[in-house]
């Protein structure tokens, strides 16, 4: 192999290595400071959006929750956000993909594994 090659493959595996550390965005996400109520394992608890997007979005609340666990929340969309005449409730169901620990509350990320908008 010749050392072009070499460090072609070289450089190649230490991208494919390096990007795996970065988190891709597939959506645009905005910051939105919604209240909701997750629903898991017959429980409710009280959260605040800290930024929404059409995969997922990331939750401010008062006690952890464990990564895996499904959730389901319903969001009330601004209109201005979405450009409709009327604020949309979105009803979702996801699952907790991270959660830690603040400066004074918790932060956990969930997807938005689906989703259906109330019929109005």
């Amino acid at each position: 192999m010749s050392a072009s090659k070499s460090m072609a493959s070289n450089g190649l595996t230490k991208l494919k290595k390096d990007s795996r550390r970065e988190e891709v965005r597939c959506a645009v996400r905005f910051p939105l400071a919604l209240p909701v109520l997750l629903a898991a394992d017959g429980q409710e608890v009280a959260a605040l959006t800290r930024n929404v997007s059409a995969s997922g979005v990331m939750f401010e609340l008062d006690q952890p929750l464990a990564a895996g666990l499904e959730i389901r929340f319903s969001l009330r969309m601004p209109s201005a956000i979405l450009g409709t005449p009327r604020d949309v409730m979105v009803h979702c169901l996801g699952r907790v993909v991270r959660c830690s620990m603040g400066q004074t509350t918790y932060q956990a990320a969930s997807t938005i594994d689906e989703y259906r908008f109330a019929e109005q």
